[in-house]
């Protein structure tokens, strides 16, 4: 169910709130284009300065735009074992096909709290779940050997895997095997860890790029890795400027640059830096996005 390509969407916004037009057409455009799946409420929706009632609609509204045409993971995270438990049987009560859980942040559990986290979400809410590892934000990462526990887990399915290790994503496919999906969770390394066995890309690109993430994943998919490394390489420049400052700081730009939602952030996020944005932009032209 969640092979393939599927974008971590961004969440717009206008004048403070939710620009729910602005959601609806995006997530309209990214089905036309091919996308395999849609994750909202992540990091890249900066979820974090979503109130709960916005998390909610923002779900909401992506499970009613999509209408059962690709698979809808809710992002439902939380540090708080509870609060995620609320999220996540939120999140099925509203129909979302699978959750996307990031390991607890700031707390920093021990790999055994990191699992009974899991463990207790997995037993409350029968919904699919994907875990996702990112150690950069969360200030903790899951070893591999916690994920060969977590696979034991019927509902535990998947892995959004961003430690930016492959040596560590090399020991996830080879402990787990066929037990969990493995997803990339850094753009420009998800060729590499398809090559080993990982099955497509949670992404942050392909809020601008839906088509070439697609046909990039898919040509992995089949085996076609000459033209994956093709795809790969055109890519390449606008992952590097969409990751120059903090995500999702560049693709909100990005969006913005292509007429799809304003530049507007929830602080303490803020507008890119002139000079990066004129990368950013250039960048984009090269790729004949703008």
């Amino acid at each position: 169910m969640f092979n393939g390509a599927l974008t971590a969407l961004v969440t717009p916004f206008r004048d403070g709130s939710v620009d729910e037009t602005a959601l609806r057409d995006l997530i309209e455009w990214q089905i036309q284009s091919g996308i395999d799946g849609l994750v909202p409420c992540g990091s890249t929706g900066e979820s974090a300065t979503l109130s709960h009632s916005e998390h909610d609609a923002v779900i909401k509204i992506t499970i009613e735009q999509t209408r059962r045409r690709v698979p809808v993971v809710a992002g439902t995270g939380s540090n708080s074992t509870a609060e995620a438990i609320r999220l996540t049987a939120a999140a099925r009560e509203m129909g979302a096909d699978g959750a996307l859980l990031i390991s607890p942040y700031y707390n920093k559990p021990t790999q055994d709290g990191i699992f009974r986290h899991y463990k207790t979400i997995a037993a409350s809410v029968d919904l699919p779940l994907i875990v996702y590892n990112i150690p950069g934000r969360t200030g903790s990462n899951i070893a591999p050997e916690t994920f060969a526990r977590l696979a034991e887990i019927k509902n535990v399915v998947g892995v959004k895997e961003a430690s930016g290790s492959m040596d560590q994503s090399s020991d996830i496919l080879h402990l787990c095997g066929e037990k969990l999906t493995i997803l990339s969770g850094d753009d420009a390394l998800t060729l590499p860890l398809m090559s080993l066995g990982a099955k497509g890309v949670i992404s942050t690109t392909s809020n601008i790029m839906p088509r070439e993430m697609h046909d990039l994943a898919a040509a992995a998919l089949g085996k076609d890795f000459d033209r994956a490394r093709e795809i790969h390489f055109q890519m390449l420049p606008v992952m590097r400027a969409l990751f120059i400052e903090t995500n999702p700081i560049p693709v909100k730009q990005a969006l913005a640059f292509m007429g799809k939602c304003a530049n507007e952030l929830r602080m303490p996020l803020v507008t890119m830096t002139a000079g990066l944005a004129e990368k950013l932009r250039t960048a984009m032209k090269e790729s004949h996005l703008i």
